[in-house]
């Protein structure tokens, strides 16, 4: 184990100094150009450390996917990760302050690539075998729902025995995430008739009045004991101010903690009728994440790396989030996961985003020695 961490922490510059170049990659979801380009970092910098190349997954609409394979056990483990950031490019620059390294997605997720490849780098160099092959799935559509990247996600979840996620630790206290809420995306569109606002009011239906009901009944629904949260975060609407409105529309972001609540939540959702006589909606939308709950295997891997972290000589929580990964996807097909595993910093989709450099060898210490006891 300390042989790891000796050789990770003599090599923490050169990792920082590959997250740079990642970093000044910029790779925001909606660019397919640029994310393809970071992209092309990615396969350089697994071919310089790994000598491995890359099976591209094509994609039209969005950045290509990365499936990389380390090994060549029968048995695998599936590391995931995600090269689109929420930036977009030229927003944020790259900088170091101290002990902080700050830029668009080093901490969510650039960092965590970068430290998931010297874990491997470092078990490579010092001549560790391993019987399970690893195998990293690195997307380019996390950020904006998964949606391309989803089926091939869960494919190769289900033919690993464990999934690890290179996601940032909890912001500041480094803990692992054993839980995460469920993500659910609705659309809620109302359908009034226009008039003129001054002459004719009360034979127009407003859309709008109609919406903003809606959101009371939506925002009623948030349960805090239970960890349900609904927000409608964006509003559109009318035309002008002397028109009664005759469209308006919502965007519902919905946050659960179990499968059964989402369930239920979006049955509510999708069944939403109109309060005003002569107004219509439309809802669309879905659960697109199940919630990652904790189960006596994933809390089996937090113990297992919990004693890793012990014998390397720091402490380890783990923590229940709110926001969503590409890890709900595997927990939710019974595959043992461990989220996380990533840098540890804070942040992120802030512009403060940042990581802890003195952080980064211990941490790749970690992936490195848990892989070990995995495989």
């Amino acid at each position: 184990m300390l042989e790891l961490l000796h050789f990770l922490k003599k090599h923490q510059s050169e990792m920082l100094t590959s997250l740079e170049q990642l970093v000044k990659a910029e790779s925001p979801s909606h660019s397919r150009e640029l994310v393809n380009k970071s992209s092309d970092l990615v396969e350089q910098l697994f071919a310089q450390h790994l000598n491995i190349r890359a099976e591209k997954i094509l994609q039209a609409q969005v950045g290509h996917h990365l499936k990389l394979t380390y090994g060549s056990g029968v048995e695998q483990i599936l590391v995931l990760a995600h090269l689109d950031t929420v930036w977009d490019e030229g927003r944020l620059p790259f900088r170091v302050e101290g002990n902080r390294a700050y830029g668009p997605g080093i901490l969510d997720m650039k960092g965590g690539i970068i430290q998931a490849l010297w874990a491997v780098k470092a078990l490579k160099e010092l001549r560790v075998k391993l019987n399970k092959r690893i195998v990293f799935l690195i997307t380019s559509d996390e950020e904006i729902g998964s949606l391309t990247s989803r089926p091939y996600i869960e494919a190769e979840a289900r033919k690993s025995k464990v999934v690890l996620v290179a996601e940032p630790a909890e912001a500041i206290t480094g803990a692992l995430k054993t839980g995460r809420k469920g993500v659910g995306m609705f659309v809620v569109k109302a359908q009034g008739v226009a008039t003129h606002a001054g002459n004719n009011h009360a034979q127009g239906v407003s859309a709008i009045e109609e919406l903003a009901h809606q959101i009371l009944k939506l925002h009623s629904l948030t349960d805090y004991e239970k960890g349900t949260t609904l927000n409608v975060g964006v509003i559109k609407g009318g035309t002008r101010s002397n028109v009664v409105a005759a469209e308006a529309e919502a965007e519902v972001d919905v946050r659960v903690a179990t499968m059964a609540e989402g369930k239920r939540l979006e049955q509510a959702i999708m069944s939403l009728e109109p309060k005003l006589k002569g107004s219509s909606l439309l809802v669309t939308g879905e659960m697109n994440r199940p919630p990652l709950e904790r189960t006596a295997d994933i809390g089996a891997l937090y113990e297992m790396a919990r004693g890793i972290s012990a014998s390397l000589g720091f402490e380890l929580g783990e923590a229940s989030v709110g926001g969503g990964s590409d890890g709900n996807f595997t927990a939710a097909l019974g595959i043992p996961t461990l989220d996380g595993l990533g840098c540890v910093g804070d942040g992120a989709h802030a512009e403060y985003e940042h990581i802890e450099i003195d952080k980064l060898g211990e941490r790749s210490a970690l992936f490195a020695n848990l892989l070990v006891k995995l495989a």
